[in-house]
This record gives C-alpha cells, sequence and structure tokens, in this order.
C-alpha cells in the first residue's frame, strides 16, 4: 500500500476519503486506484525529480494524482483552469512536464494547446473523465486498468510546484525547498501533521474544498488533511445555499473560504440561513485578500468564535494568524506570526523600522525553508533580503503586541474575487491574483494601442476588478467597438479574468522622462471615496 493511505485505510476501513459531485472512494480504493497509478508513471519513464501537469477542476481524480506523484517523488504541476491555451502551453513548457493529465470539460483547450507545438518535453497525454480514446490522449481508467495494484517499491515524496503571474508577465513556477522531491516521505508526513495540528483541522474530521485545488492555499488546506486523514468533500465551483448543505450533509469539520464567498453567503435569504445548523465546524480559515471589517463581524456573530484568519503566499505558505477574538480586539489584523517564522518590517533599503510604522514585510522560517522562481534566478533574488529572508512585496506594520496589519502592496498586483467575465458567473475560484505586467503586454500587441496601463479599481462584491488605461495611435478613435476589439484581444491570450472590464482612454500616460509610469496617479482617482486602499 502507499505510505499515506496504508495505515488511514486499516483504521477508517469502507469509509470515504474523497467525495465529489458523481460520487465517492473510498480509502481502500484511494489506495489501489494510487498504487495503479505510480506503476503507470513510472512505465511511462517517469522518474524521481520528473514534472507533470495537471489541468482539471475539483474532482476525485485530482486527489488520486496528487497523491500518487507524492509516492513516486515526482513534481505536481496544478494549473489554472482559466489559462488560454497559449498560457497551458507555456506553463507545460517552462516546467519541463512530461506529462499533461487534463479533465473531459478541459479537453479542447488541452489539445489546442498542444497542438501548438510548444512542448517538448511532453510525452504523454491523459485524458481525466474524457470519452475514451481521444488521439493524442489516452483514457485515464484505461491506464490504470492496465496497471498493478501492488505496492509500489522505491516510494519517495513528491511535491507541487504552483506558477503564480508575476509582475514581468509570464506566470513563474514557485520551487519550495519544503517539498524537495525525493525526500523522505516521512518529512512531508510531518509537514502535513504539523500544519493540521497548527490549524486546528481534525485527523478523523471532514474537510470542504470549494475554491480551485490549482491554489495553493486550496491545496494546503485540503490535500495535507487528507494526508493526516481527513475526508475531503469537493465541489467544482462554489454555490452558497449549496455549500451550506454540504456542511450539514457531511458533517464537515473544516474549511476555507475566501472575503468574497462571505459576501455571497450573507446575501442568502433569511430562510435558508436560518436552516443552516453548522454545528460541525470546528475551524472556518479566510485568507488570500483584505476582508471588509463589516463583513468579518457579520460571519462572526453568524458562525461564531470558529472564523479565523491568515496571512500567507504561495512562495512562504502561512506566516500570521488571528482567531476570532484576537480580531475583535485587533481590527483589521492579520494576526501574529506563527512559531515557524520571524517576521519584520524594513524599508526600501532593508533596515529595520519601529513598531507602528509602515514598511515592506520581511519572512524568514525558522525550519530553514526558502523557495526560488523556477528558470528565474534574477527574480528570485530580487524578493530575497538574504537566504532565507524574502517578501512577498506587501507593506505593513506591527502593533505593540505583534499584530500585523496590511496598508498597501508595493507590488502591482490585483486580487479579483473570481469573475469569469466571458459568462457573467462568480466561480468556485474565489480569489484570482492578477498581474498587471502581462496584461499590458498583450494589450500594447494591439495594432490600435501605443501604450497601457493595467490596475484595481474597487468593486463592492470582488473586492478589485481590472481596469486598463490605454493610449492610442495617432489616427485611432476611442468608441465602443475599438473597446470590444481590445477587451477581445486580452481574452484571445489570455485567462478571460485577466481581461479588463473598462478601459480608459488617455491622450498620454503618465510616464516620467526615464519611461517609469505613474501608475497610482490612474489608480488613485479611484480609490480616493474608498475606505481601503487595497
Amino acid at each position: 500500500m502507499t505510505h499515506f493511505v496504508k495505515r488511514i485505510a486499516d483504521v477508517r476501513n469502507g469509509t470515504a476519503a474523497l467525495i465529489d459531485e458523481r460520487g465517492e472512494t473510498s480509502w481502500e480504493d484511494l489506495n489501489r486506484r494510487s498504487n495503479r497509478l505510480v506503476h503507470a508513471l513510472r512505465s511511462l519513464g517517469l522518474t524521481a525529480g520528473d514534472s507533470i501537469a495537471l489541468y482539471a477542476g475539483n474532482c476525485r481524480e485530482y486527489y488520486e494524482i496528487m497523491m500518487a506523484a507524492n509516492h513516486a517523488g515526482l513534481v505536481y504541476v496544478p494549473v489554472n483552469w482559466h489559462f488560454s491555451a497559449e498560457e497551458l502551453a507555456y506553463v507545460v513548457a517552462d516546467s519541463g512536464a512530461k506529462v499533461l493529465l487534463a479533465e473531459g470539460q478541459f479537453l479542447d483547450q488541452a489539445r489546442a494547446a498542444v497542438s501548438r507545438g510548444e512542448t517538448p518535453d511532453l510525452q504523454t497525454c491523459i485524458a481525466i473523465r474524457g470519452t475514451g480514446e481521444s488521439e493524442p490522449f489516452q483514457d485515464y481508467e484505461a491506464v490504470l486498468a492496465g496497471a498493478s495494484d501492488e505496492e509500489p517499491e522505491n516510494q519517495g515524496a513528491g511535491g507541487p510546484m504552483f506558477y503564480t503571474s508575476g509582475t514581468t508577465g509570464r506566470p513563474k513556477g514557485v520551487k519550495s525547498s519544503t517539498f524537495a522531491a525525493g525526500g523522505p516521505l516521512e518529512m512531508l508526513e510531518m509537514i502535513g501533521a504539523g500544519l493540521s495540528q497548527m490549524l486546528q483541522i481534525p485527523n478523523d474530521g471532514t474537510t470542504y474544498i470549494c475554491g480551485p485545488a490549482y491554489h495553493s492555499a486550496q491545496w494546503a488546506f485540503s490535500f495535507l488533511p487528507l494526508l493526516t486523514g481527513s475526508c475531503v468533500v469537493m465541489r467544482h465551483k462554489f454555490d452558497p445555499a449549496e455549500s451550506l448543505e454540504v456542511i450539514d450533509r457531511h458533517v464537515v469539520t473544516n474549511v476555507h473560504l475566501v472575503p468574497t464567498q462571505f459576501h455571497r453567503l450573507l446575501r442568502l435569504d433569511d430562510a435558508t440561513r436560518e436552516a443552516f445548523s453548522g454545528k460541525s465546524l470546528q475551524v472556518v480559515w479566510h485568507g488570500a485578500a483584505p476582508c471588509p471589517p463589516d463583513v468579518k463581524r457579520r460571519m462572526i456573530e453568524w458562525w461564531g468564535p470558529v472564523v479565523s484568519e491568515y496571512y500567507g503566499s504561495t512562495e512562504g505558505s502561512i506566516v500570521t494568524m488571528a482567531n476570532a477574538s484576537e480580531w475583535q480586539a485587533h481590527p483589521g489584523t492579520v494576526g501574529k506570526p506563527t512559531a515557524l517564522v520571524e517576521l519584520t518590517i524594513r524599508d526600501d533599503d532593508g533596515q529595520l523600522l519601529p513598531t507602528g510604522e509602515s514598511g515592506q514585510i520581511y519572512v524568514k522560517s525558522l525550519m530553514g525553508s526558502d523557495f526560488e522562481y523556477h528558470n528565474e534566478p534574477e527574480k528570485t533574488a530580487s524578493v530575497h533580503l538574504e537566504p532565507g529572508v524574502y517578501t512577498f512585496g506587501d507593506i505593513g506594520y506591527l502593533d505593540e503586541e505583534g499584530f500585523l496589519y496590511l496598508s498597501d502592496r508595493k507590488i502591482d498586483m490585483i486580487i479579483s474575487g473570481g469573475v469569469n467575465l466571458e459568462v457573467g458567473a462568480v466561480l468556485g475560484s474565489g480569489l484570482l491574483n492578477i498581474y498587471p505586467a502581462e496584461i499590458e503586454a498583450v494589450l500594447v500587441n494591439h495594432p490600435a494601442v501605443e501604450d497601457a496601463a493595467v490596475f484595481g479599481i474597487p468593486n463592492e462584491e470582488f473586492g478589485e476588478e481590472v481596469k486598463a488605461a490605454v493610449q492610442l495611435h495617432s489616427g485611432k478613435i476611442a468608441d465602443e467597438a475599438l473597446t470590444e476589439s481590445i477587451i477581445a484581444h486580452c481574452r484571445e491570450h489570455l485567462a478571460g479574468y485577466k481581461a479588463p472590464r473598462s478601459i480608459d482612454y488617455e491622450e498620454a500616460l503618465p510616464r516620467h522622462e526615464t519611461g517609469k509610469l505613474y501608475k497610482r496617479l490612474l489608480r488613485d482617482r479611484y480609490w480616493q471615496s474608498s475606505e481601503r486602499k487595497i
């Protein structure tokens, strides 16, 4: 049996490990299917340290694949399912993935990515929940059926490499030393157990995931508890009323949510909200973006003191935490540093700043872990003050009691609440980090655009929405047809949620003679009347 599943299957005999809209997988079946997949991947020539890419929604197979990779010493790359074929092809190529596993609902996009001929290391394509053989994709179930379910030999820890968009264009892979491929399985086991204990997630509980598993936070708050014995109930998209029903029906003990989901839950009618018990919930974590104080107060009033907050990132995991009572005593805080990190506030020269003064937030792991951007040594160096001491680009300060408050983002990031601009629907993705640089690079390739700036503006429900300011080539006329053309151009090359929702036309963008863009002059006009700055 696979290392992590064996001891759980022995104790939780006959109970569900994974539950999605289509059914459930027992611990025994998870063990057998993970075994088969380890053998199948090895038969394709994969060895410890090799990479596979996973382009799928939240489904049981997603967790089977991650479980198998974690026993075969493989690096698995969860790819944002909103990515265009162009973006998917880039991630597959940049990560050096030898196998691409794509779910049926995204198969057309995956096939288009492969057909571009830009993925030289890709050897095998596998379709999850497809319709059988679909060239060049093999059927996932057929691949499993052809492999042994015997316990694999030479098991070694694998781990994820998440791609996060950056300030300078293309997405970048984040390689954490914590999840170095090929290490001892016991190390990953210790990490999962330690995180669950720190987050108060019970080993014999039930986790609910209603945000995308391709996101590092959703992964950490679901897959790591699975390693310790928590059943994982998942939904591909977030529906507020259904989520309440799922929590009560499956006796959910822990869930990770984001502020946009809080908004939608609070907007449910009184009868639906009153019918919700929620008595099984032991902890509700939220993070990834600032939560409006009024929204948080209302959630605590409704769900009680189980609502807790954290601050962290893909690069540095969880940095601070605050339970409900701590937040109520320190409104607006994102918590105190955990026992695993040292947090400092520094000026632009890297010098320490006194309590109460805002500066760039730097983090040092006391466990000795660090990260690098895959194939990006200069980018890696730019966010490190020294080896092991790094920043996410956020600005904040510490109060006298050591609680952290965020005041701004130094990096040029937009955090939006998961709007699919193509269909106008709120996705289960919760929060989406959007970096203007990659959108600007696409905008300036439109034949009518001479210069472009992209930034976030307030949106009551989703936190921020994407705004573009554009300077046109001489002779071009700004009208509705041109706006539609420019936005369509963005959607052709980028995931739909990255496309601007609106465009301002400027005679000239505010640039210094050196070329530096004063984007804040464009952005601030929209934030002046807002109570928050991020």
